[in-house]
């Protein structure tokens, strides 16, 4: 298989943890007889410097052409003051928009190795903690119309939050299919005690669960959610909100898991594209000091594998060569522990890639 991969290296950490990954993608290369090759363009603050914009038409155009995005980080305090029309993130926004990325896959899952980083009890951990958030990205209130106005004397700001009835269908559609991959259970997640927009998905959502009768469906409004999230997380599958609720929820859910450096994300679109990426953010405070976890990055690469390029074995690979390399007892600074034998980000890579059967 020959496949066409961006790279987006971006900021702060974003070179150190993308070029680890780009080491595992080579060796699944050679050991499964694939060619990748990759075009670096610059998004986010690196961006702003070199061409006064966060996002360019050439990198946007560089990225639709593409078989999949792989992306590492963007933004700093470098950048704060900056218009807010070209801030760093806005280049994610942009991204997404101009891909069409309507779903956003984020993997909640506890390696064995750490499951005594979560902040949870030991009784709730040991029931598992293995659930994906399926999060709309591309409407609703973070791409809604804002405006800032004076009215008797103070100001008022309003943010429009949109739904239309196909982005909620194409979502729930998304969940659904996920599910089935997985153990065939969906929570959609909402406000229609309160809200006209969500009051609305629920309805398109459970239309399209008529499409799937092999897939159990339960409503979930989302301040409950965010408590069963970490009152019995074992409870979840896949979990399918709007833009706004994903966000937040996607963020605790990480948490939970110990290490917000261990965890991948998918944002897809129609057919295979994607961008995938890890979590976390650029951490310009530990930048250049090749002590940054990469292993968020990696398995984002492994989702790479498997939902765009459909190599379900290699991405297999990927993720059986992290954990044995977490039972030989190697680890970055932020997983330390006793007794364990600390790596720097390139080792890190170096071990993991090593370990690819």
């Amino acid at each position: 298989m020959e496949k066409q991969i961006t790279i987006i290296k971006g900021d702060g950490i974003g070179p150190e943890i993308v070029n680890e990954a780009i080491k595992v993608l080579d060796r699944i290369a050679i050991q499964y007889h694939h060619t990748f090759h990759y075009r670096e363009v610059l998004a986010g603050g690196c961006a702003i410097d070199a061409y006064g914009t966060s996002l360019t038409q050439e990198t946007l155009d560089a990225c639709i052409h593409s078989d999949s995005v792989l992306l590492g980080a963007v933004g700093g305090p470098k950048w704060d003051h900056v218009d807010p029309s070209i801030r760093p993130e806005k280049a994610l926004l942009g991204i997404r928009k101009g891909m069409g990325l309507y779903a956003n896959l984020r993997p909640a899952s506890i390696l064995p190795q750490l499951s005594h980083t979560s902040p949870l009890r030991k009784d709730i951990v040991d029931q598992g903690i293995d659930f994906m958030v399926v999060r709309e990205l591309i409407s609703g209130v973070y791409f809604g119309d804002k405006q800032t106005t004076e009215e008797n004397g103070e100001l008022v700001a309003v943010d429009q939050m949109i739904y239309r009835e196909h982005e909620i269908r194409r979502i729930a559609h998304s969940a659904f299919q996920t599910a089935r991959k997985r153990h065939g259970k969906v929570v959609s997640v909402d406000k229609a005690n309160v809200l006209d927009t969500s009051r609305l998905w629920r309805k398109i959502v459970h239309e399209v669960a008529k499409e799937y009768p092999d897939v159990t469906l339960h409503d979930m409004l989302v301040d409950n959610c965010a408590m069963q999230i970490v009152k019995q997380p074992a409870q979840f599958d896949v979990i399918v909100t709007e833009n706004m609720f994903g966000d937040i929820l996607s963020d605790e859910a990480s948490m939970i898991t110990g290490s917000i450096g261990l965890i991948p994300s998918a944002s897809l679109g129609e057919g295979s594209i994607g961008m995938y990426e890890p979590i976390h953010g650029s951490a310009p405070d530990i930048a250049g000091q090749n002590i940054a976890d990469p292993i968020g990055t990696i398995l984002a690469a492994g989702m790479m594998l498997k939902y765009s390029f459909d190599l379900s074995k290699e991405s297999d690979a990927i993720t059986a060569a992290v954990n044995e390399t977490l039972n030989q007892g190697y680890r970055t600074a932020d997983i330390m522990e006793d007794g364990a034998k600390q790596l720097t980000c390139s080792q890190m890579g170096d071990k993991i890639a090593s370990c690819i059967k």
